[in-house]
């Protein structure tokens, strides 16, 4: 019978990250620091850059190094650093660059010549390995549900018989009926103590729930963009109450997901998937901790701190797989200057510290001997670091880590042959699936599309260009002859015909051998939207060694209406992440609503993103009305928010 659950922490383990540091180093680096300036120390510790790193998840071991090329059309792209020993000079296909502690690796030409393909002295941007596996174990845990395990005395103290328990000797015990959660109550036949178990999940899904009997009324609030103060009063309730609720209410949905969404897809698997990927950014109002009151903290809520969302959805069936919020607020400062002691990492490059992935990865020290750094400096450092005390508890993760992270999981999720990926023109989000997903593109598995929209087009303009795309397309079917008027079907035979000349790469002479790289040259898609009107479609990766008629096929289906849709359904739906509102003087916006603690933030984009994909039907190209789930052949029922939380 399954048990009551509760929320995961830290302490499950759920990914055990190794650390990849032995004792030996880390006392190296404790007697080193006071030896060398912090650029040799660093130095020093170079070799992070490329060492893979090790965590156990679901009982397999993974490793991950993701430093290394991310030019499809590069001859190195994908792989790891090598040495050529047997060539003068011992090259390396990569060497280190940059000032600061912000470093690039940079591709070196092939000293052998060995194989197809050219380098082409690519520039990409060094991550910490460490921190990318830091990041997958965070996203991980913060989506996962435990077993509650409670600790049980069903004796008095005096009894002789405290080892024995109603599970291994049944004999010793006496049936006392069942509490109002329908848990079986025993009673020691020597001492007389009764105890109560814990309901398991079908005896009650409302343990140590006061007033679940607002739960439903609850949920549909928060989807209908009810503020937290208006839901206190319609409910009655305080507002420490609203967020156990809401709490309560992720853990459902959690729970929900785990049975209907993690097992569908294993036992489900795709020849091709597209994912549409795109940030949603909000500004988080910083509000001063309890006790930090007074004129000397004067000013500290002026500072809006943007905090991103990373949001992932199939473009055709519009199931979101993800949507995580780029903070992390588990970790804290204390965490942070422990392991700079520790592991000395103000003194190290970016891609070496365990904590890169956050606004603060190191706490600031006072300059070493050698060190470059002046007093001025740090004192500045620290008091940044000391200010940030002040405010609500956790870090920013740097969003190109979410987001890798992100891929990650849902590559483990997910089983799919081909991967067709769909964003907007940021760097860090490409970055992140070039190396999540490098394999694959080395072996033309996975395709890189841009869509752009012209996102200063004026409503009135998108609306004129679909009618009119709409009759052209129409008008150079019945051209051609083509006996169909399905928009559709005659936007991939439009397509199909330009790929015959139209090419995404160039073409470049080298030494008498030509080579291909990337042209910038987008085409036109042949089906406007209402909203936005045309769009074009760029392609990053080698396509090359596909027919037109593969191409086309892949390119018709190239849109962002996935994750615009689920955006703009936060917007709507959600008031803390609602867009900032005028304020009545006019003079600047307001972040009224916004919320103070991202934490509450992933709560409500789960919960939303769970209704969304299985309690909200769309119109389909047949005028079905299905939810993304059922479209997407995981489920084939409409659940209720009644379904979710009572975990039918």
């Amino acid at each position: 019978m399954a048990r009551l659950q509760r929320l995961a922490t830290k302490e499950d383990d759920l990914v055990v990250v190794h650390t990849p540091i032995n004792k030996e180093e880390v006392a190296d680096r404790e007697e080193q620091y006071l030896l060398l300036s912090d650029k040799q120390f660093a130095t020093r510790y170079n070799h992070m850059l490329f060492l893979p790193i090790e965590f156990s998840w679901n009982g397999k071991k993974h490793q991950i190094q993701y430093n290394f090329c991310t030019n499809p059309y590069c001859k190195w792209c994908g792989t790891e650093q090598m040495k050529f020993d047997e060539v003068k000079g011992k090259p390396s296909r990569y060497r280190l660059s940059g000032s600061g502690r912000k470093k690039s690796i940079i591709c070196n030409p092939d000293p052998v010549e060995s194989g197809k393909g050219i380098t082409l002295n690519c520039n990409s941007m060094a991550v910490s390995n460490w921190s990318v596996a830091d990041e997958i174990a965070r996203l991980t845990r913060i989506n996962r549900t435990r077993d509650v395990e409670p600790d049980y005395n069903f004796h008095k103290d005096n009894c002789f018989n405290k080892t024995l328990t109603p599970f291994n000797e049944l004999s010793a015990f006496y049936r006392q009926g069942v509490t109002k959660n329908n848990a079986q109550v025993w009673q020691c036949k020597t001492c007389k103590k009764k105890t109560s178990l814990v309901p398991n999940r079908r005896q009650s899904t409302t343990y140590n729930q006061k007033r679940n009997d607002i739960l439903p009324l609850f949920a549909k609030l928060l989807v209908n963009k009810n503020s937290i103060s208006r839901t206190c009063k319609i409910l009655e309730i305080g507002v420490s109450t609203y967020y156990k609720k809401l709490e309560w209410l992720y853990q459902c949905c959690l729970e929900f997901l785990e049975r209907h969404e993690t097992k569908a897809f294993s036992n489900k698997s795709f020849r091709e998937v597209f994912i549409n990927t795109d940030k949603m950014q909000y500004n988080l109002n910083n509000v001063r901790k309890k006790g930090q009151a007074g004129k000397k903290y004067a000013g500290i809520e002026d500072n809006q701190v943007q905090t991103y969302v990373v949001v992932s959805a199939d473009a055709l069936s519009r199931y979101v797989f993800r949507a995580d919020v780029a903070y992390d607020w588990e970790v804290t400062l204390e965490e942070i200057k422990h392991d700079t002691l520790l592991y000395k990492e103000d003194h190290l490059n970016n891609f070496s510290k365990k904590n890169n992935r956050l606004d603060f990865s190191y706490y600031p020290q006072e300059p070493s001997p050698y060190d470059n750094q002046s007093e001025i400096e740090y004192k500045s450092e620290l008091n940044s670091f000391n200010r940030r005390t002040q405010y609500v508890d956790g870090l920013h993760v740097n969003s190109t880590y979410t987001t890798m992270a992100h891929y990650w999981l849902i590559k483990q999720m997910v089983q799919a042959d081909e991967w067709r990926m769909i964003s907007d023109n940021d760097s860090s989000i490409i970055s992140a699936f070039f190396r999540v997903f490098s394999k694959e593109i080395r072996l033309t598995n996975a395709h890189h599309f841009i869509n752009i929209v012209d996102k200063a087009k004026p409503s009135k303009k998108g609306l004129e260009e679909y009618e009119y795309g709409n009759s052209e397309l129409l008008e150079w079917g019945h051209y051609k002859e083509y006996k169909t008027k399905n928009l559709y079907r005659l936007g991939f035979l439009f397509l199909k015909e330009q790929f015959k000349t139209h090419k995404f790469y160039k073409e470049m002479q080298v030494g008498g051998n030509t080579y291909k790289v990337h042209a910038c040259n987008p085409i036109a898609h042949p089906l406007a939207t209402r909203d936005k009107g045309f769009h074009e479609v760029d392609c990053t990766t080698d396509l090359s060694s596909l027919e037109p008629t593969d191409i086309a096929k892949m390119v018709i289906n190239i849109t962002d209406n996935s994750t615009s849709s689920f955006i703009n359904q936060i917007r709507r739906s959600l008031s803390i992440l609602e867009r900032p509102i005028v304020t009545a003087r006019g003079d600047g916006k307001s972040y009224i609503y916004a919320n103070l603690n991202p934490k509450y933030a992933q709560y409500a984009l789960t919960i939303l993103r769970t209704y969304y994909n299985f309690c909200e039907p769309q119109k389909t190209s047949n005028s079905k009305k299905l939810t993304p789930a059922q479209r997407m052949g995981i489920t084939d029922k409409q659940y209720t928010l009644k379904d979710i939380i009572y975990i039918r």
